[in-house]
């Protein structure tokens, strides 16, 4: 909740170069998901503040400052990010373990793959810079060239707060681009601290801009403004097919990773114990506040019993705690109100008929402080079900099942997403089957979760528009321009000369 100080302001906007408070005086105070305590206090933006963020970006971009900056320099600039985070990385980790609640351990792989990231953009910033194309007449001299988009807008989540944030201003600074950021407001720590490390590399003043405060005053802007050419959002649907929306009345390039529904598909001939273990992983990870959470298991009847058996087993004996809870497996959820609406999930499908195996409560006494949800199985869903179409963004595995592979491929690709999804068996070729016809960006076979930066990551159907990561991520940021030119010009003849 934010609230007005009379005290000296919190100064966490960064616009133009400059640390400044909120125009309005507004501030927001930070606790941790996991005992309530506090984490810091924060500038609340307002819809002036992003305005003058814009109009910074718009500034630095029409300068040239950055964009006529050679891609090689683009790239080492990105090379020192990646060492500064990799100089600062406890710091970094404890504060995102402190803004989500996940635990540390967590929050340091996440600072990993970050890295990763930013090293994987600083090779690909002077990579493809054009092409000549053959005229055909050797008069013409005919090219392809790529050029910054503009200024960019960037509204991020607050499952992987730095992570989904890294994956777009890694590929915008690579290609030239000035940007504003606008991170979720519960979890905004880790983005001032990379403002930080940019501008203490010498970034120049209005290229990276950030502001901190609510989607519906501090980001709306981002997707309504002319000045903005383009707007990349990690998120919900319903909001991104609000952002898409804005963005229409100024036609501005969109890129959106809105989530999914995604199945996680065993074969009875699968790796038994692989399979138990990694459909824990895929549904229980970061407390099943993932994207990409392969929380609807469609298994293979003859070894369903078995399967969710050993599921619900080992999902029981999975021990909630804080960040920094040695003995921890998995952390709180983000927020009172979004641990009441994945219990609201939780309840209307045991209405509509899926039995409760496991779950589907806050966890002992030792939980009260934070906002935990324990791991819940719930079995008997069927497509159709609430359970099965909606996405919970929580603890929450789902169980259906399949007699043929057709089934299977249909029962999976039953979405109206398809951001991920998973296949496990020991049959090659039931693998690649399989696979191919699932209508999902990511497929793993026999794994689930990991992802490397230089593959795309993205979905199909209502889970976004664009890509992520790999080099179309870089192209998102990019517009390809043709210049041709006539190295002899002459009279065409085309129209008649008149008479004197």
């Amino acid at each position: 909740m934010s609230e007005t100080t009379t005290a000296q302001q919190t100064a966490t906007l960064f616009i133009d170069g400059a640390w400044v408070p909120s125009q309005s005086g507004q501030t927001r105070l930070i606790t941790c998901p996991a005992d309530g305590s506090d984490v810091g206090r924060v500038s609340e933006a307002a819809e002036a503040d992003t305005l003058a963020a814009i109009a910074a970006a718009k500034r630095a971009f029409e300068s040239r400052v950055w964009a006529d900056t050679s891609a090689s320099d683009r790239g080492e600039f990105l090379s020192q990010v990646a060492a500064q985070l990799t100089a600062r990385k406890a710091e970094f980790a404890r504060a995102e373990a402190l803004d989500t609640g996940k635990r540390l351990v967590e929050a340091e792989i996440d600072m990993d793959d970050i890295i990763a990231c930013f090293q994987h953009f600083a090779k690909l910033a002077d990579a493809n810079p054009g092409r000549v194309v053959d005229a055909g007449d050797p008069r013409v001299r005919s090219e392809v060239v790529y050029e910054p988009v503009g200024v960019c807008g960037m509204i991020t989540p607050w499952n992987f707060p730095l992570l989904q944030a890294a994956w777009k201003l890694a590929p915008a600074l690579a290609a030239g681009n000035s940007l504003i950021l606008k991170p979720a407001e519960l979890t905004p720590h880790t983005a001032i601290l990379i403002m930080d490390v940019f501008d203490s590399l010498g970034l120049p003043a209005g290229v990276a801009n950030l502001v901190t405060g609510p989607g519906v005053s501090a980001g709306a802007p981002l997707s309504e403004h002319p000045d903005v050419d383009l707007i990349s959002f990690t998120g919900g649907v319903v909001t991104g097919r609000k952002i898409a929306a804005a963005a229409s009345t100024t036609v501005k390039k969109i890129a959106l990773e809105l989530g999914g529904k995604n199945p996680n598909v065993v074969f009875a001939d699968a790796d038994f114990d692989a399979a138990v273990d990694n459909a824990l992983n895929a549904g229980f990870t970061d407390s099943g506040q993932v994207c990409s959470a392969g929380v609807r298991l469609i298994v293979e009847q003859r070894i369903k019993e078995k399967f969710v058996d050993e599921l619900v087993r080992r999902a029981e004996h999975i021990r909630m705690g804080g960040p920094f809870d040695d003995h921890a497996e998995t952390g709180p959820l983000i927020s009172a109100e979004h641990r009441e609406k994945v219990h609201a999930y939780v309840q209307q499908s045991i209405r509509e008929g899926c039995t409760l195996r496991t779950g589907g409560h806050f966890g002992g006494p030792e939980h009260e402080r934070g906002f935990f949800y324990a791991p819940t199985v719930l079995d008997g869903a069927a497509r159709g079900m609430h359970a099965v179409t909606e996405e919970s963004f929580g603890p929450v595995i789902t169980v259906e099942t399949f007699t043929t592979e057709q089934e299977a491929i249909e029962t999976a690709n039953d979405t109206i997403y398809g951001l991920a999804g998973a296949v496990w068996t020991s049959d090659a070729g039931t693998a690649r089957r399989v696979s191919s016809r699932l209508r999902h960006g990511t497929i793993w076979i026999n794994d689930y979760h990991p992802y490397l930066p230089q593959a795309e990551w993205g979905g199909f159907k209502q889970s976004g528009i664009g890509r992520e990561l790999g080099h179309m991520g870089f192209e998102e940021y990019r517009e390809a321009k043709h210049i041709y030119e006539n190295t002899e010009p002459a009279v065409t003849g085309w129209f008649s000369m008149p008479e004197e």
